[in-house]
């Protein structure tokens, strides 16, 4: 597992949340849907989603999201929500930490230096 930069947060106060992380604390917006919102900090990217409040749900980038699943569940964790279509898989781990299991993109083979051109 791998984490990403993404941490997301859902509040019934939408616009209060908007207004709070872009004009209080002077984050920048690099996403804005009619459901959620991206701002930008620097270390990570914070979303801010339209919904039922929960609390900050971090995410881990796994090559077999279904294999992880299952492996974490085996283990003590529980499924807190799963959702196919946005994709969401949020999962609570046995000490209270709650993340997502998100799809790893596959990685792409570096070319070496040999198959570089010099002039």
């Amino acid at each position: 597992m791998k984490s990403s930069r993404d941490i997301i947060i859902r509040t019934d106060e939408w616009g209060r949340a908007l207004r709070f992380y872009g004009r209080v604390m002077g984050l920048r917006a690099s996403r804005l849907s009619r459901t959620m919102a991206g701002f930008e900090t620097g270390s990570f990217k914070l979303y801010v989603e339209k919904g039922e409040r929960h609390g900050p749900v971090f995410e881990f980038l796994v090559p077999d999201v279904a294999a992880a699943k299952a492996r974490l569940l085996a283990t003590g964790c529980r499924l807190i929500e799963e959702d196919a279509k946005q994709p969401r898989c949020y999962v609570r781990d046995p000490f209270g930490m709650t993340f997502n299991i998100g799809q790893a993109r596959p990685s792409r083979p570096r070319k070496g230096r040999a198959g570089r051109r010099r002039g």
